[in-house]
């Protein structure tokens, strides 16, 4: 969390695969106490598959988890920028492949044992051995050795220069290398300890009075899942819950809005809508069949069906909050027209046929309706194949059997993944992924940057996917509710300084 949205990719990465809870419900309703006594109810699409992020748990399980339960070396804060948390810092060598990292000497796990560089090693490893499946894996793989002189000091030795390696470490939790049971049961480091998960309702974390840092502002809080928005709003409207991390549901805003009892707070999201092909297959190994597809799609015209006011149209995989940002939304604009041509150029003059595999969640359906209609003005029949969230992990993701699919990509910085050819949507072009590999081993931001806009213009010119839109991030809470994150970068939602009054 990619990091796809409830997928083993939300970390995807993220890679992040949409998982969607069965029908939840608050675990009591009505209203509870007050400051540090309350409980901060919080309603959400996505419950975890499981409490690990290197076993597909998905966005769900970075939502929850991430921060509350478990810690990294350094935090994603939720404006972007990082800072040191279980360690204290770290120095780097001169040719940038060493990063000598101090451990704070005051954390322990829930279990009571003490944090050492032993958990450190231990922890990047599950992300890199070969079963795991978190979307930082791959960006791990940049690691040659990891040393541990003492127990407050880690050593990695990389294999060629990383300017983004402290950033990549803010999504590795730290988890207690002696801990076995990581999918149903957790050993963190963060102010919370993990109550009860009623699976299919609500999963509950619990203030540790033991934390080595500030206490969390609240005693507790439930995750409660919903299938679909509609549900979750009236939730809110009941005092159920406390606040909807991300609204799905824009047609609800007006409501909250006239009540006069709601904040509503519109953050910068980093989650697009993509259609992604499988470019290793016909036609959509073409990239003028991919840039005709795009172009006939208004994206204007379902931003605003779906989000209304909301979200922004993009023409790439970064984000404006990305440092290589570009407005490339006129490499693929909206002109049927030029679709028409294009396909008359690849030799596809009397159109053609696809499935789209669609997740079941909101706004796939909608989004795979609207495409339909789009695509048939320009002699193209799209058949919607509708699958749950699992289904969607192993068809499209795992197993790349699919010709083209919806699903959202959550984390910042994830155009990178264009440079993997074994990734899902099976892009291959040798000069992105020289751009992207060098840009990695830039020796400053600026290049770096430049080299990440020259591979985004490429695959943005190729169309290796559609981007269709960026989501809007909205959340909406009680006017009671104050102290949660607005931005919710790559689906984290820290919890620990929400308070009610």
């Amino acid at each position: 969390m990619p990091s796809l949205k409830n997928s083993a990719l939300a970390a995807i990465g993220a890679l992040a695969v949409a998982a969607l809870a069965l029908a939840g419900c608050a675990s009591n309703g009505g209203a509870s106490a007050g400051g540090e006594d309350a409980t901060i109810r919080i309603g959400s699409l996505y419950e975890p598959v499981n409490l690990s992020n290197t076993a597909g748990g998905g966005q769900g399980v970075t939502e929850a988890l991430t921060g509350n339960v478990y810690e990294a070396l350094y935090r994603l804060n939720d404006d972007g920028t990082t800072e040191p948390l279980l360690a204290t810092g770290y120095e780097v060598s001169d040719d940038g492949l060493t990063y000598t990292f101090t451990l704070r000497d005051d954390v322990a796990f829930h279990s009571g044992k003490a944090l050492t560089s032993a958990d450190v090693k231990s922890s990047v490893e599950r992300v890199t051995a070969p079963d795991s499946q978190s979307a930082r894996k791959s960006s791990m793989e940049v690691v040659s050795d990891i040393a541990t002189p003492d127990d407050q000091t880690v050593v990695f030795t990389l294999k060629q220069r990383s300017i983004s390696f402290p950033y990549l470490l803010t999504y590795i939790w730290i988890v207690n290398s002696e801990a076995t049971d990581l999918e149903s049961a957790e050993d963190g480091t963060g102010p919370y300890t993990l109550g009860e998960w009623k699976r299919g309702s609500t999963l509950t974390l619990e203030r540790w009075d033991d934390y080595w840092g500030d206490a969390a502002k609240n005693a507790e809080v439930v995750y409660t899942y919903f299938t679909d928005a509609t549900a979750e709003d009236t939730a809110l409207q009941s005092g159920r819950i406390d606040l909807i991390t991300s609204v799905q549901n824009p047609d609800s805003l007006p409501q909250f809005e006239e009540s006069g009892t709601f904040t509503i707070t519109d953050g910068q999201s980093t989650t697009k809508e993509l259609l992604a092909f499988n470019d290793r297959v016909a036609p959509f190994d073409d990239a003028r069949v991919r840039q005709a597809v795009y172009s006939a799609i208004d994206r204007e015209k379902l931003l605003n069906a779906i989000w209304g006011d909301y979200g922004t149209v993009i023409g790439s995989m970064v984000p404006p909050t990305d440092p290589w940002y570009e407005d490339l939304n006129d490499l693929n604009p909206y002109d049927p027209e030029r679709s028409r041509e294009l396909l008359e150029e690849a030799g596809l003059g009397d159109g053609f046929e696809f499935t789209l595999d669609t997740p079941s969640y909101d706004p796939h359906p909608a989004v795979a309706e609207f495409v339909q209609s789009e695509l048939k003005q320009i002699g193209v029949t799209v058949n919607i194949n509708t699958i749950s969230a699992d289904e969607w992990y192993t068809k499209v993701f795992q197993e790349h059997d699919f010709e083209a699919t919806l699903q959202e990509h959550v984390n910042d910085r994830d155009v990178v993944w264009y440079g993997n050819p074994d990734f899902y949507w099976g892009y291959d072009n040798a000069q992105v992924g020289q751009w992207i590999a060098e840009a990695e081993q830039a020796g400053s931001e600026e290049e770096q940057a430049e080299l990440l806009k020259q591979a985004n213009r490429q695959i943005a010119s190729d169309a290796a996917s559609a981007w269709l839109y960026l989501y809007p991030q909205i959340v909406v809470a009680a006017d009671t509710v104050t102290g949660y994150p607005v931005n919710g970068l790559n689906s984290q939602f820290f919890a620990y300084n929400i308070v009610k009054e």
